[in-house]
């Protein structure tokens, strides 16, 4: 292994695929940790790959997108190619669908939400990705989500029937991209619907199988329902996943644009907090973020200071409208010679009752506590019978007293109930190993 290229320090290999290996190093002038995509040496011979990797370094050298890996420096040393990358601690997607194939479908949504940001800004720049895949995409400790690898992006208006054929990865193809057809935009949504799909359904739309090749599957047959997959896929991540994954470009989502819009609206109703630190605390629960780390990334949230606002309003009414009653009354009378003194006199003995200071014992409502609950591998929360939250999740506020709380994971394993006591002001963590079942019920 090398040991340094130009200001670059190298310090180990983190990962190499078929034309390229990836260092992790430091860049000494800003002591700054970065990714070192250095090209094998066994391929920098042929043309066609050299070119696909200055124009990966091409497509993304402009780009300046969150959802996006930055590009810093590329250059040729002892005639080999460097790229100098953003250096993201974390796991790619696919690496975390080995330990997790199913992924809970908000945080999949959540997921799918960021590459199809970072898809619209490339595609506004006239870039298509064509080689989107869970190994693309990057989920970093702090939450982020990071669309990499453009090595056989193209723009847009070129024309890229010789060149579309045998480029991508056959599985996540759109049928336009397998028969060589002209691309645009739309193939990329197509990409990441079944990336989509694998998350919320833990398999492939398409596969191989004794008769059929996964591409001539993908040309002719329709996915199958995701639902029939995964019975807890909801009706409207399917509609999007299906809607993305249309055989004709024109039936697809417009644009990545519109398929940011319908997952932002699907996620408005099931995600109340911040969409990073849901990713975070589902990558804790799978042992990627530790539990100092994500304690150092999230913030408890403040609770109540709405609840004491509107209070403090209420309060001020009945002087406001007092004063308001007395000023009307004194304009009618002067107006037109009214007998008023009637209505002088309740209006004076509601505004001087007003300000007559009056002891008042209000009993403030005890402080709620919280609920915390971790589930290996994972599980639908119940809480005296009624569905709140899928776990992972942030901790539950409860006021205090007695919660029936059920666990249940559809896949195979066992129901657990327990019965918990929330106390004022505190957190009470509740951690569970769910257990297979086995043939016949017993454990």
């Amino acid at each position: 292994m090398i040991e340094r290229v130009r200001n670059y320090r190298i310090s180990e290999e983190i990962g190499s695929g078929g034309m390229a290996v990836v260092f992790r190093g430091t860049q000494e002038s800003l002591n700054r940790t970065v990714a070192i995509k250095a090209l094998k040496t066994s391929v920098a011979e042929d043309e066609n790959l050299v070119a696909r990797f200055e124009r990966e370094a091409l497509s993304v050298a402009s780009f300046q997108h969150e959802n996006i890996i930055s590009l810093y420096d590329f250059f040729r040393e002892r005639g080999a190619l460097f790229m100098i990358m953003e250096y993201v601690e974390g796991i790619d997607l696919y690496d975390l669908l080995e330990r997790s194939p199913i992924i809970p479908t908000d945080v999949a949504a959540i997921v799918a939400l960021q590459v199809a940001r970072a898809l619209d800004y490339a595609h506004f720049r006239g870039v298509v990705h064509r080689d989107v895949k869970p190994a693309n995409v990057m989920l970093s400790k702090l939450g982020e989500v990071k669309l990499m690898d453009f090595g056989i992006a193209r723009v847009e208006q070129s024309d890229l029937t010789q060149h579309g054929i045998g480029l991508g990865t056959p599985a996540y193809m759109s049928p336009e991209q397998i028969i060589g057809d002209h691309l645009d935009h739309r193939t990329d949504l197509w990409s990441l619907g079944v990336v989509l799909y694998q998350m919320v359904a833990g398999r492939k739309p398409f596969y191989e199988e004794d008769d059929r090749t996964v591409m001539q599957r993908i040309r002719t047959e329709e996915p199958p329902q995701p639902r029939k997959v995964n019975p807890a896929i909801d009706k409207d991540i399917e509609r999007i996943i299906l809607k993305c994954m249309k055989k004709k470009p024109g039936d697809r989502f417009g644009s990545a644009q519109e398929l940011v819009i319908s997952l932002e609206q699907y996620l408005a109703t099931r995600v109340a907090h911040n969409y990073r630190a849901r990713l975070v605390l589902f990558l804790r629960e799978h042992e990627i973020v530790s539990s100092d780390e994500s304690i150092a990334t999230l913030h408890p949230a403040l609770i109540g200071a709405g609840r004491q606002a509107s209070i403090r309003v209420a309060r001020r009414r009945p002087r406001f409208l007092s004063t308001i009653l007395l000023f009307l009354a004194l304009a009618f009378g002067l107006a037109g010679g009214i007998v008023v003194a009637p209505l002088l006199r309740s209006s004076a003995s509601a505004f001087s009752s007003s300000r007559t200071p009056k002891t008042v014992v209000v009993k403030p409502a005890p402080a709620p506590g919280q609920l915390n609950v971790l589930v290996r591998p994972w599980a639908h929360v119940e809480i005296n019978g009624v569905q709140r939250e899928t776990t992972p999740h942030p901790p539950i506020p409860l006021a205090p007293g007695r919660y029936r709380v059920r666990l249940t994971n559809p896949y195979g394993f066992t129901p657990v109930e327990e019965v918990v006591e929330i106390q004022s002001g505190k957190q009470r963590t509740l951690e569970v190993a769910l257990r297979r079942e086995t043939p016949g019920g017993d454990q």
